[in-house]
């Protein structure tokens, strides 16, 4: 399925630039082979793939640097799916170590489950952690809220929150005007309980 996508995309790329010669009448965005086969760990396990090739000869006039198709199934040099990625973090609260991994791994998609090393675990921790921070500090002067919802959401994962079950998630949730919904905020915490004779 990957590879027929892969496939479409770059025949999709192709046929948008049919029209851009140069001055022989030849075309500048062609197919060129395949790149050199590579193993790609997705959801379902680790499998070998030569990725189809562009040849665009087209040049950016802001840049003066060639063109180039940037797959968006598959970028260049990754070696696993955005999709493998996701489960990292939910693996890691469900108490992971960083050690575990690699095995854990390994029984979900295969022996070749490529760059899951414990030091890449720690990093993509670290990264984790920088880009919650990024979020919570976000300035949010740029957009007006029509309303907030701000409540409290128990979860089953304990191991990283404690073990104590009054613990919670507090999330703040806006509205904007034109009714978009953003999330706003995610902490832990414990939800205050209602004032005696109040709802």
């Amino acid at each position: 399925m990957i590879a027929t996508a892969l496939e479409a995309e770059v025949a999709d790329y192709v046929e948008r630039f049919a029209e851009d010669r140069d001055e022989n009448a030849k075309r500048l965005v062609v197919r060129n082979g395949r790149a050199r086969e590579r193993k790609i760990t997705i959801g379902s396990g680790t499998l070998p793939l030569r990725a189809p090739r562009v040849n665009d000869k087209r040049v950016d006039d802001e840049t003066g640097e060639r063109r180039r198709l940037s797959s968006k199934i598959l970028p260049a040099y990754a070696r696993r799916s955005p999709n493998v990625n996701d489960v990292l973090p939910v693996l890691y609260l469900r108490g992971l170590s960083t050690g575990d991994f690699r095995p854990a791994l390994e029984q979900l998609l295969g022996e070749d489950a490529a760059g899951l090393s414990p030091s890449t675990i720690s990093r993509l921790c670290k990264d984790w952690e920088a880009e919650h921070e990024r979020f919570r500090t976000r300035s949010l002067r740029f957009h007006q809220y029509a309303y907030w919802f701000v409540d409290a959401v128990h979860v089953h994962v304990q191991v990283r929150l404690g073990e104590d079950d009054r613990l919670c998630l507090l999330v703040v949730i806006g509205v904007r005007e034109d009714g978009t919904k953003e999330l706003l905020a995610v902490e832990d915490g414990y939800p205050r309980a209602p004032s005696r004779g109040r709802p």
